[in-house]
């Protein structure tokens, strides 16, 4: 039997913690009726020092641990066995453990002594909260799987809708119409009217915290933004996505489908201030009277990026136009980050049916693109599929992630409908009924599969939970250093 650092290791091998070597010790010392000056002096020692091995501050020798239980009448396997003696013994040890866990600590609740006046409900009580504490702390800490779940739930909500939420293009009216916008393309300073209209001022800084897009200080009605944001994007759209989450009035979400749901729900927000459905609408239904549909008009018209106008665009299709679309976001190495869909597509998924995060068909239009020469214009392709024909639009642009394809395609039938339908580009992808490109041609594997290694690299999204805490993946302590620096004297 030796004394390791984490407690006593019996012979047997089990590791017995100086927590429950603690209680044991008092648990056989009040049966026997003597108290600690008692035990102390009958083992030659001070009772301070063992007041700390009774309460598991102390790991004990094994000398010691011998004399304990001499004194006590009892054999060192009755101090070393791991089950305590009864309930309280059990509870007080489980109170000492969780007042040195995280939990306690990142509540900031100090540790407290756990005396004999503390009822033993009040310990029962104290640990069932923290129990529960915990256990929505692992359901806030969204494994990959519940986001593949979650997303597959939100886009099942979004297909039954057509992408259309008539209740936030209510909300982007109301705004609107209080700011006097006339329509056409918001300006930068129709975004500072509206965050007036909501009560904030603007306030570009250098040092936002580097977790966080924005910082609306709700105590002065300050919304902070980054300096870089004049630089780098599109200023209106930082300073609306800000104000969208107050316009909707939303929460710390308490579980990871809640997050995805209001990220969705400020982004169409922001789209639909962006480019208003009113006005969008009718220049829409123009475009298809006259078969000249084109997202780069839509993008324009209204100043945004490719993406905000072809995200829109779904959003406007089928509702307004009667049109089913498709929607991709493929970054450069393949994989689809974003995806929509109400036009019987066939997108590769995952078991859950998840679309993020697979590998998009080499053969399609998003894929294509990105071997074209010319990044000027839009790249057009028609695709034969296992559920028939397609025809997309499709560009490339840039991200501090590296390049992405957005694309925004229909069925064969559709395509009267929108400029550059007249393209000599075709495709043929079988990857919902065969292989496809999703293994390698039989000569090339059958040369290279046992020749070769890559290192792979690993998608740093891959791994990912959703961060607990009051706003999830948000630095808290740099977030209130910063208000604290920036309040108005």
């Amino acid at each position: 039997m030796t004394v390791i650092a984490a407690g006593v290791e019996t012979e047997s091998g089990s590791d017995v913690d100086a927590l429950t070597i603690g209680r044991r010790i008092r648990q056989l010392r009040t049966e026997r009726g003597m108290t600690l000056e008692d035990l102390a002096g009958a083992v030659d020692r001070v009772p301070s020092q063992l007041s700390m091995i009774e309460n598991g501050r102390r790991e004990p020798k094994l000398t010691l641990l011998q004399s304990i239980a001499r004194a006590l009448g009892a054999s060192l396997d009755q101090l070393l066995e791991s089950e305590p003696l009864d309930e309280r013994a059990t509870l007080e040890i489980s109170l000492e453990r969780a007042m040195r866990g995280h939990t306690f600590q990142a509540l900031g609740i100090p540790p407290f002594r756990v005396g004999k006046s503390v009822p033993t409900e009040a310990l029962k009580t104290i640990m069932a909260l923290q129990g529960e504490i915990e256990r929505l702390r692992d359901e806030r800490a969204a494994t990959p799987e519940e986001a593949r779940r979650a997303n597959v739930d939100l886009r099942h909500l979004m297909r039954t809708q057509n992408n259309y939420f008539a209740d936030l293009e209510e909300h982007a009216g109301r705004i609107l119409e209080a700011v006097d916008h006339p329509g056409g393309p918001l300006t930068q300073r129709t975004a500072s009217d509206i965050a007036a209209h909501l009560g904030f001022t603007l306030h570009y800084v250098p040092d936002l915290p580097q977790t966080t897009r924005s910082v609306a200080d709700m105590k002065h009605g300050r919304l902070y933004l980054s300096s870089r944001v004049t630089t780098k994007g599109d200023p209106r759209t930082a300073v609306l996505q800000a104000l969208s989450s107050r316009i909707l009035g939303h929460e710390e979400p308490t579980s990871y489908a809640e997050f995805l749901r209001q990220r969705v729900e400020t982004n169409y927000l922001t789209g639909a201030l962006l480019i208003p459905e009113r006005h969008a609408a009718s220049f829409l239904q123009d475009a298809k009277k006259d078969r000249a549909i084109s997202i780069e008009d839509l993008r324009d018209a209204y100043s945004v990026s490719y993406e905000t106008a072809a995200h829109r665009f779904t959003n406007l299709a089928t509702t307004h136009l009667g049109i089913p679309v498709h929607f991709l976001k493929v970054h450069e190495s393949g994989t689809i980050t974003k995806a929509y869909e109400n036009d019987d597509v066939n997108f590769p998924t995952d078991r859950l049916g998840a679309i993020e995060g697979q590998m998009c068909c080499r053969k399609w239009t998003s894929r294509v693109v990105f071997d074209e020469d010319d990044h000027f214009n839009p790249y057009y392709q028609y695709t034969d599929t296992g559920n028939g024909t397609y025809w997309c639009t499709a560009r490339v642009e840039m991200s501090s992630e590296g390049a992405h394809s957005v694309s925004v395609g229909v069925r064969f039938d559709d395509t009267k409908w929108f400029l550059g339908r007249d393209t000599t580009n075709r495709g043929v992808s079988k990857h919902s009924v065969e292989v496809c490109c999703r293994r390698a041609p039989a000569d090339l594997e059958s040369t290279w599969r046992q020749h070769s290694w890559p290192n792979v690299r690993t998608p740093r999204t891959l791994l990912a939970t959703l961060p607990t805490g009051n706003f999830p993946g948000v630095d808290t302590t740099e977030l209130y250093e910063f208000l604290e620096a920036h309040a108005p004297a």
